[in-house]
This record gives C-alpha cells, sequence and structure tokens, in this order.
C-alpha cells in the first residue's frame, strides 16, 4: 500500500494471477486486450511470486477476493479458472449451445461448471476413464475418448491437451462457423489437415493470457454459481514433487502450493 494506490484496505484478501503487469498505454491495452501487451510482465516469469513465501504487486493488477471458499481453493480460480473463462469467450460460446472440451484436467473442470451454468450442452474428451466419469458426473452430456466423435455437431470446442492432433480432432467435430479455442501455452506441433476440416468458416484461435476484465468477471460468476474446486495441496518444499506428480497425471483437479 503506498501513494496513488485506491480500492484497496489494509488486511484486505487479494489475488495475484499470471498477468503482473502491463504498460497501460499501446493499441493492446487501450482497447480491452491488455493480455497482448508486449510490455506484459507476468508472475513467476518476470516478476519474483507464485513460488515464495513473501511478494510485492503492482496494486492495478491485484484481484480482490470475497465469497467463503479458503485461499487454497480460490488459488485454482486465479489460473486455470481465469484462463478457462476467457477460452470460453475466445469460442463464442453462447447460452443453450452445444460445447465441446477437449481434455479434462483443472481449467476444464472449472470452465466446465460456467458452461453448464450457462444452460450449454457439453461434450468432453479425453482419454481417462476416470475423467470421463468425472465429466458426467459434473453435468456433461456426453463424454469419450479423443477417437471418438462427438453424437452431434458443436458449436464450439476448447481444447486443453498441448497435444495438436486433439486441435484437428475438436475441428473436426465442428459446425460451420463454429471456432475451436486452444487453451495451451504451446503445442507439441500442429499436424498436416485437409482444407475441408476448416472449410466453411470454421476458425482456430489461440488464447493468450487474461485481462483483469476477465478476472473480475470469471471471480464474479465463481462466488454466483457457485464454481467448486478440487485441489490437492503440497507444501511450497515440495513443488518438485508436485510437478513429477502432475507429470505422471497422479492430480485430480488442481495441484496448490500451501505456504506456512
Amino acid at each position: 500500500m503506498g501513494a496513488g494506490v485506491a480500492g484497496l484496505a489494509v488486511g484486505q484478501r487479494v489475488g495475484v494471477g499470471w498477468l503482473g503487469s502491463t504498460c497501460g498505454s499501446c493499441r493492446y491495452c487501450t482497447s480491452g486486450l491488455e493480455n497482448l501487451c508486449p510490455q506484459a510482465r507476468f508472475t513467476g516469469w518476470d516478476r519474483d511470486g507464485g513460488f515464495a513465501e513473501w511478494m510485492t504487486v503492482d496494486a492495478r493488477f491485484a484481484l480482490p477476493l470475497s465469497g467463503e471458499l479458503a485461499d487454497v481453493e480460490v488459488a485454482p480460480l486465479l489460473c486455470g479458472g481465469v484462463i478457462g473463462y476467457r477460452s470460453l469467450r475466445v469460442s463464442g460460446i453462447e447460452q443453450g449451445g452445444r460445447l465441446g472440451l477437449f481434455g479434462f484436467g483443472a481449467s476444464a473442470s472449472l470452465a466446465i461448471q460456467v458452461a453448464v451454468d450457462w444452460d450449454c450442452e457439453v461434450y468432453v474428451a479425453t482419454r481417462s476413464e476416470a475423467e470421463q466419469r468425472r465429466a458426467l458426473d459434473m453435468g456433461a452430456a456426453w463424454a469419450g475418448d479423443y477417437t471418438e466423435t462427438p453424437p452431434v455437431q458443436l458449436d464450439a470446442a476448447i481444447t486443453f491437451a498441448p497435444v495438436g492432433a486433439v486441435v484437428i480432432r475438436a475441428l473436426q467435430a465442428l459446425r460451420p462457423g463454429g471456432i475451436v479455442a486452444i487453451n495451451a501455452i504451446h503445442l507439441d506441433r500442429m499436424p498436416e489437415f485437409d482444407y475441408e476440416d476448416l472449410w466453411l468458416e470454421r476458425q482456430i484461435r489461440s488464447v493468450a493470457n487474461f485481462t483483469r476484465r476477465d478476472a473480475a468477471e470469471f471471480l464474479a460468476l465463481a462466488a454466483e454459481i457457485p464454481v467448486r474446486t478440487s485441489v490437492q495441496p503440497y507444501a511450497l518444499e515440495g513443488a518438485n514433487e508436485a510437478l513429477i506428480d502432475l507429470k505422471a497425471g497422479r492430480i485430480s483437479g488442481a495441484a496448490v502450493l500451501e505456504i506456512g
């Protein structure tokens, strides 16, 4: 807290997401696309924090938190939750539409709760039979493997797996004019595919980071629904163990580091 800080009080609970700061004046910042700012700085990447007991935060990017969820339950909302919400927006899915989720990890398990609240029919593709069952329990209309085709054409789809072939599977399941939003920082590769899969104004769009507007909208919506998180806590000293378990697929929900 200091000179120029407004809207926050000492002792108030706030969250810090991946987006740590932006320039505030470029063409992207001034047009609602601050997530694309070329001077953006990110928590745990350009700014210290995320894997730390103490950190400083640009007050403009501190996200006020309300609601009854404990800190460990809120943490996934600030990461996979917010980016999942932006993916929903980028996909163009409308209330009551048919949405495909390709991959069903922590981010998808939060996005499906928003989609169900919007009365969407959700179709989930994932290799894990356990995740298929979990998707059905969370309101999915259908769940199957990546090799299976959803029983209806999708209005929109989001891919969560960092696998280019999954993007093509999602594209093939779309109706004309539909959008595939890629919720991944990287892909192994984008394989060759037939133009027919893209024909009739289908689109592939990447999702990059999030904006403060995304965060504010999602946190308000998460409190209203309410969105519930499934977490697997680790001590801060166990960060490497958490990463190993994540790589091995031993985490159900979101891994969260606890301090203290």
